[in-house]
């Protein structure tokens, strides 16, 4: 069959409107990175869960490959379509709707589409709280979080996308839809689907919605800097923190000096209330007693802290506008260094005892090879996940430093990860940039399991194709 005929059917099953072949689709063929380029036989844009089913059956009956797309802000190259012009572009964003909430069971249920940023807004106009949060939270959405178990900076409390959801539903391979929305927390009726599809990147199943859990809304949230001097120092405020806050530690973020020194640079508009340090705690407590309580308890934690010598200064936020300002600085670390220019990326994992020993060898050894190589160091020390990156020589090209230099760093950090039980990735998920290293890295046996798993859920390789494996 030629993909006229595809693209009549596909035209049939969800309106002409729906099925983008002309002009600027730039948007949807171009990763955040800007790093993947791709030319799709058809963007389409199915308003349904039956529209995706029928999307699928079509796509099958042609041999056409599907490469599903949320918000497209990924980091890993899963989410747009190869340079072939004979992929489908599945984008899923018309899904959008809150299908239920059930206040008593604390739980949502939400189609794929929806925008984070909405669902921790229908939340809390319920007076309860959505907490998976992360830096895309305006555009990403629900279907990509899942499908790449997205993480964020209330892990450490609340756990990756993965704990947050109950239940799914999910168009299979064969264009199948399969009801698996519970929101029951207990159900042992065998083999759990659910997490099967849950950080599969769209290569075993499209997700079209879930059902989330919720959590009561905290009264009060406090917000801190703290200036250390040493990533040792942060790792024993953690567990001090851990100690006197318990379940209320609901953020821990460190950042290296030269990752503020970039925001300070690029976006000199948002305050530092700290002098530069070695390294900077952002730490955020969520009290369910009261905003004095809540005060109380952190004014506490961080006099300890200056007592031991782990901080060194710290600045509390007295204002929701302040918090805000505090984790603005976390988040435009990022922004600053794509406006540096281009960089290497790493998104790693680590047992936290084992993290001040990994970057004091691995920053080691990474500016005996590469000298002037500029480290930004910062992340979710509470969970031990680290975006542990490199920016260029300030005195070379970045994009030819890149292009010559990028697969020797990613070899030395990757190696460094393996004597302490680390991953090469931690919530960015594999995609097509790092399918080659997984392919190196992970055990034979585990790599065995996922390409049968792969093989019966998806036998002609249709869904996401050349992504992870």
């Amino acid at each position: 069959m030629t993909t006229t005929t595809a693209l009549a059917a596909l035209r049939a099953a969800v309106g002409a409107a729906q099925v983008l072949t002309d002009g600027d689709l730039s948007a949807y063929e171009v990763d955040w990175r800007k790093r993947y380029r791709g030319r799709a036989l058809a963007v389409v844009r199915p308003g349904s869960t039956a529209e995706v089913a029928a999307v699928v059956k079509i796509c099958g009956e042609h041999g056409v490959a599907i490469v599903p797309q949320g918000g497209n802000t990924g980091l890993v190259g899963a989410s747009v379509p190869d340079a072939s012009g004979m992929q489908v572009l599945l984008n899923l964003t018309r899904l959008n709707k809150v299908r239920a909430i059930d206040a008593a069971n604390l739980t949502m249920t939400v189609e794929a589409g929806c925008v984070l940023q909405s669902l921790q807004e229908t939340a809390a106009n319920e007076a309860l709280l959505f907490p998976l949060s992360l830096a895309a939270e305006g555009s990403c959405t629900i279907g990509g979080n899942l499908a790449t178990n997205a993480g964020g900076t209330q892990v450490l409390r609340f756990g990756n996308a993965r704990e947050l959801c109950l239940g799914l539903e999910v168009v299979t391979a064969q264009g199948d839809i399969w009801n698996g929305l519970t929101g029951l927390r207990k159900d042992n009726t065998g083999y759990d689907l659910r997490d099967l599809f849950i950080g599969s990147e769209g290569t075993l199943g499209i997700i079209t919605a879930a059902t989330l859990k919720l959590h009561p809304r905290p009264v009060a949230v406090t917000t801190a800097l703290a200036a250390l001097p040493s990533l040792d120092a942060a790792v024993a405020l953690l567990q001090l923190a851990r100690e006197r806050l318990g379940a209320a530690l609901t953020g821990f973020e460190v950042m290296n000096e030269y990752s503020l020194a970039l925001v300070r640079k690029h976006f000199a508009q948002l305050p530092q209330p700290l002098p530069p340090a070695p390294w900077t705690v952002l730490l955020e407590q969520s009290d369910n007693e009261a905003e004095a309580h809540a005060q109380a308890l952190f004014e506490a934690l961080l006099e300890t802290a200056l007592e031991r010598e782990l901080i060194v200064d710290a600045a509390v936020a007295s204002s929701l506008e302040q918090s805000n300002a505090m984790w603005h600085l976390r988040e435009a670390i990022p922004l600053a260094q794509s406006a540096e220019g281009p960089n290497i990326k790493h998104d790693i994992a680590l047992p936290v005892s084992a993290i001040p020993r990994f970057v004091e060898d691995t920053d080691a050894a990474l500016l005996r090879h590469f000298p002037g190589a500029r480290l930004v160091d910062f992340g979710h020390l509470g969970d031990g996940n680290l975006h542990y990156n490199l920016q260029a020589p300030e005195d070379c090209d970045a994009a030819r430093f890149l292009a010559e230099h990028e697969h020797a760093v990613n070899t030395l950090v990757y190696d460094a990860l393996a004597p302490h039980g680390g991953s090469i990735s931690a919530e960015h998920g594999i995609g097509a940039l790092k399918r080659g290293e997984l392919a190196q890295r992970k055990s034979p046996v585990a790599l065995g399991l996922m390409r049968a798993i792969k093989s019966a859920l998806d036998p002609h390789g249709l869904l996401n194709p050349g992504r992870v494996l």
